[in-house]
């Protein structure tokens, strides 16, 4: 159990965050964050939309249907998340 989970609970939202975070200077697709969280694909896709309307995650589409997602590093709400997180885990570690 990670962390964001011990505090905030097991929620899909919650989970696909923490995945992010893990790989916080990478893109990805909803498919791989689906892959490696164990989330169906439309649980990942309903929700990234909250994480993309609040600027934590950057979206860049591929073509017309491919979509990459990362979170934004330059964005200070992310800033804050990840230094929570970190402080968090130091914390329960």
């Amino acid at each position: 159990m990670s962390a964001l989970e011990k505090v905030f609970g097991r929620t899909a939202q919650m989970i696909v965050l923490e995945n992010l975070i893990e790989h916080k200077n990478e893109s990805t697709y909803l498919s791989g964050i689906a892959e490696e969280t164990g989330l169906s694909h439309s649980s990942v896709a309903r929700v990234i939309d909250p994480l993309l309307d609040a600027d934590i995650v950057i979206e860049k589409r591929l073509g017309k249907q491919i979509r990459t997602f990362r979170l934004d590093m330059d964005n200070k709400t992310t800033e804050l998340i990840l230094d929570f997180h970190t402080k968090l885990y130091k914390q329960f570690k």
